[in-house]
């Protein structure tokens, strides 16, 4: 005797397997829902995680910048408008998480001769420059940019952010992104100009896999 064909799931249940988007668990959570907010941070905050790092250059300030932004994200949630993804908007109070932690840390700018200074004094030229010291190197460079051309670079160069996502994480015009990446981009050619034209440069990215670029 031939088996009945099997029965397909019903909509109920193929609903059920399909993830909630973001802003329904941001929706659930204003209503009062325990559980939809931790869901938001275990999708995110790898990610958010990787932007505070890559901003901050220092995991225990990264640390406390992102729990900083989620506690501001759970109580602010009521505010998200929708205008943009909620990705979008847990990046932009991350971001401003760093910036606030960078400036409250920031005695006065620094000039662009300091900038080699202190580069060439503490970032030594290796020969053979592993991935990893590729990516301190970077990193400490990064440190000695001003807040808004490093966060702009981070998002753009380092995260695969399009220059449109970024201004909208930053709350900036994209033209104003541009130009701090180009500025920022300026200021890093002579300090990591013995890593140009090195393979693993374009290694120290993101999980979107955007090289980066020397300008």
């Amino acid at each position: 005797m031939n088996s009945p064909p099997d029965t397909p799931p019903a909509a109920d249940e193929q609903t059920a397997k399909a993830p909630v988007p973001d802003a329904e668990l941001l929706t659930r959570h204003i209503a009062g829902d325990p559980h939809a907010f931790s869901e938001i941070v275990k999708r995110h905050r790898d990610r958010m995680w990787a932007v505070a790092l890559r901003t901050l250059g220092d995991p225990d300030e990264a640390a406390d910048a992102v729990q900083d932004a989620f506690v501001s994200a759970y109580r602010k949630a009521g505010t998200f408008r929708g205008e943009a993804a909620v990705t979008t908007w847990l990046h932009r109070i991350v971001v401003n998480a760093c910036l606030d932690r960078m400036r409250r840390k920031s005695v006065r700018p620094v000039a662009d001769d300091e900038l080699v200074e202190a580069a060439e004094r503490e970032t030594p030229v290796l020969d053979q420059t592993s991935e990893r010291e590729v990516s301190m190197e970077v990193s400490a460079a990064l440190k000695l940019l001003p807040s808004d051309q490093r966060a702009a670079l981070v998002l753009v160069d380092m995260m695969g952010y399009s220059v449109e996502d970024a201004a909208q994480v930053l709350e900036v015009p994209s033209g104003t992104v541009k130009s701090r990446c180009a500025r920022g981009r300026a200021k890093l050619a002579p300090i990591l100009s013995h890593l140009r034209n090195r393979s693993d440069l374009t290694r120290v990215s993101s999980a979107k896999g955007a090289e980066l670029r020397d300008g």
